[in-house]
C-alpha cells in the first residue's frame, strides 16, 4: 500500500487545472491508445523510480509536472524503496489512470481524513482515507 498527505494530493489535483486552464486541457490518460477519449482530469498513479502521483493536465513546453511521492516509496527519503515498489506494485514500470472527479467526491464525504492510502493487487486498485 502507500500513503499520500490529502494536502498533496489536492495540489496536484489543483496544478492539473491551472495546467489544463493554461495549456488547453487534459493529456489523454490511455497514451493516445484510445484518440479523443477520457481527456478529463485526472491522476497518474507512477511506478518507476519509487512511486507518484501526478496530474493529467497539459504542460508547456519543459514545464515540469508537480509530483507527489508515497511515503513508502520515495527514493529521497527512503532507502528501500526500490524493494517496496517492486513489492506492492511491481518489479516493472506502470502507469494507472485515477479519474479526480471521483477522488474528490470521497475526499469531501470524509472530512476528517488526512492521508489517501492506495492499495493495489494483481487486478485491482483501492483508494482509502485515513487519519493519521
Amino acid at each position: 500500500m502507500f500513503t499520500f498527505p490529502l494536502e498533496k494530493v489536492r495540489e496536484v489535483i489543483a496544478r492539473g487545472h491551472s495546467d489544463a486552464a493554461a495549456n488547453g486541457g487534459f493529456r489523454n490518460p490511455y497514451y493516445g491508445l484510445k484518440p479523443g477519449e477520457g481527456e478529463k482530469p485526472g491522476l497518474w498513479l507512477v511506478g518507476d523510480e519509487g512511486l507518484y502521483i501526478l496530474s493529467n493536465g497539459k504542460l508547456a513546453e519543459g514545464q515540469r509536472p508537480l509530483v507527489c511521492y508515497a511515503q513508502e516509496c520515495n527514493p529521497a527519503t527512503n532507502p528501500d524503496y526500490w524493494h517496496y515498489k517492486r513489492q506492492h506494485f511491481g518489479a516493472d514500470d506502470g502507469i494507472e489512470f485515477l479519474d479526480a472527479e471521483e477522488l474528490q467526491t470521497i475526499i469531501q464525504a470524509t472530512p476528517a481524513a488526512t492521508h489517501l492510502r492506495i492499495e493495489t493487487t494483481d487486478t485491482s486498485i483501492s483508494l482509502v482515507l485515513i487519519v493519521r
